[in-house]
């Protein structure tokens, strides 16, 4: 009877962070920032935002509001936060607690006016 074994794969990518690209409107490439916790917590601040009315959808170009959505999404921001409790940078933990903050602020604006 043979064994299960799992062999390592010999085509193994190098390790080298993943460059990410985008076709912009004009046909040229763009590329993408770099994946990382700030960059996750500001795109989730950035859907806030947008759901606050306070951006425009990218996609509709329109302002839009849906506090129900905005409020889920800083809802995740905070268990992201507790969840990661002691694993982040300084700089994180500020990024995080500032975002927080801000975005919290102007939805109990929303939700006034």
């Amino acid at each position: 009877m043979a064994e299960d074994t799992v062999k390592p794969a010999t085509d193994a990518p190098a390790t080298e962070p993943k460059t990410h690209n985008k076709t912009s409107e004009k046909g040229g490439v763009q590329p993408l920032p770099e994946l990382d916790f700030s960059t996750f917590i500001l795109s989730l601040s950035s859907s806030v935002l947008i759901n606050l009315g306070l951006l425009e959808n990218p996609v509709t170009q329109k302002s839009e509001k849906d506090l129900a959505v905005a409020k889920q999404t800083i809802d995740l921001i905070v268990l992201l936060r507790d969840k990661t409790n002691g694993n982040l940078t300084e700089s994180e933990s500020k990024l995080i607690e500032d975002l927080l903050t801000e975005l919290q602020l102007q939805y109990c604006k929303s939700i006034e006016g």
